[in-house]
């Protein structure tokens, strides 16, 4: 029997490697687990995602909930209009808008979970994420509004969201595009002083949150240095270098030495 030299490498990743083949074809095998992974892609992007687990979950947690929605019409608008994800609906807005003028307190941070391109991925991993997230937050004592569950959203949503709530920063917790290996994917924006018509270089992300990709606790750590570093220095984006790392690795890098 001869020996597979890709087995002991296939262990360390997810991608498609020495796949062999049979004649001048594929092996059934690859053709059909390729398939499959197309379906599971196709799944993740057009699959509704079922919110009431997550609410059960994070009200375990013991945050509040607000349902939201942006302003595409169905599914497939959203698809063909990336701009409508981007936007709240009317009635989104104007429920923002009472909940921001019975607020008691300036609110650090708003958390908005979209849906975005991957049902899977919300549902798999968005309230472990957000377990292990809180313990953080309550540490340094960020102020945090309800959690705002956001369908047919894109990552600019969470501007206007935040923008509407006053808060100094928001964090969209959404559903990354599926690849062919990460259905499930789980993605992190933060942004400081969100308000419309920022660019994607004014928020920092965190991608691949998922049990085979980044750790809960890992992406939670993250996030909460951003968060922290955005307060205590007043940007986010490309002028807010991740060095969070060195923390990690248990070194010392230039800004943590302040």
């Amino acid at each position: 029997m001869t020996t597979d030299p890709w087995a002991n490498l296939r262990q360390f990743t997810d991608a498609r490697i020495g796949l062999g083949r049979s004649g001048a074809a594929m092996p059934t095998r690859e053709v059909l687990n390729f398939a499959l992974s197309h379906a599971m892609a196709r799944d993740a992007v057009t699959t509704p995602l079922d919110w009431a687990p997550i609410e059960q979950g994070l009200h375990a947690l013991g945050l509040e909930t607000v349902r939201i929605k942006s302003a595409s019409h169905d599914r497939s608008e959203y698809l063909r209009r990336p701009d409508l994800g981007r936007r709240l609906s009317s009635e989104s807005r104007e429920a923002l808008q009472q909940l921001s003028e019975t607020a008691l307190t300036k609110l650090d941070l708003v958390v908005l979970v979209g849906d975005g391109l991957s049902s899977m991925g919300v549902a798999a991993n968005v309230v472990s994420t957000m377990s292990a997230f809180l313990d953080h937050a309550r540490r340094a004592g960020w102020q945090l509004g309800p959690v705002l569950l956001a369908d047919d959203a894109r990552v600019a949503l969470g501007d206007e969201a935040g923008e509407i709530l006053g808060a100094k920063a928001v964090l969209v917790l959404i559903g990354e595009r599926p690849g062919l290996s990460s259905p499930d994917s789980l993605g992190a924006y933060l942004t400081f002083a969100p308000r419309v018509g920022l660019k994607d270089a004014d928020r920092n992300c965190i991608s691949n949150i998922r049990p085979r990709g980044l750790s809960y606790d890992e992406a939670a750590f993250k996030a909460a240095w951003l968060l922290r570093e955005a307060l205590r220095r007043g940007l986010s984006g490309v002028n807010l270098k991740d060095e969070s790392q060195f923390l990690i690795e248990g070194r010392n890098g230039p800004e943590l030495l302040k």
